[in-house]
């Protein structure tokens, strides 16, 4: 069961994300998806709620998330991932900036019937608004 886990959630970063295939959303979540990251505003769930959340990304930097590592266990799949990236446009109430963006994360992902039912992540937002400009990096530190 691994590998379809792992293959569904490759699909969920290489085509949704990466693709911006937003319509594949019904093939790959799950009616009843939730999601629990400290960054993100409650949303919508199931599929509306994802594409929501994917499309916040998608519309505010030009760039890709690039799978570094997967390991899966049962209905788990943990991906470390980096979401690199150009800021072109508004996110989170930030103005464009047009600054470069490679932010570290982990993600992982609950897999139910063949979709993704649960995102549980966390992802570096203080090294992100530090690459903004928002928050100033510590002197020294390499932002």
């Amino acid at each position: 069961m691994s590998a379809e886990n792992e293959a569904v959630v490759r699909r969920f970063f290489e085509e949704f994300c990466n693709g911006r295939r937003l319509d594949i959303a019904e093939e790959i979540i799950a009616p009843d998806w939730t999601i629990y990251e400290p960054h993100d505003p409650p949303v919508a769930r199931g599929p509306e709620g994802a594409k929501q959340v994917v499309s916040l990304y998608q519309d505010a930097v030009e760039g890709r998330w690039e799978i570094k590592e997967m390991i899966s266990s049962g209905d788990k799949v943990v991906t470390r991932w980096v979401g690199h990236g150009v800021h072109s446009s508004e996110l989170m109430g930030i103005p464009p900036t047009g600054r470069e963006l490679h932010v570290d994360a982990i993600t992982i992902h609950r897999i139910e019937n063949g979709k993704i039912a649960e995102h549980v992540g966390v992802w570096d937002a203080l090294t992100m608004l530090q690459q903004l400009g928002v928050v100033e990096a510590p002197a020294g530190a390499a932002a």
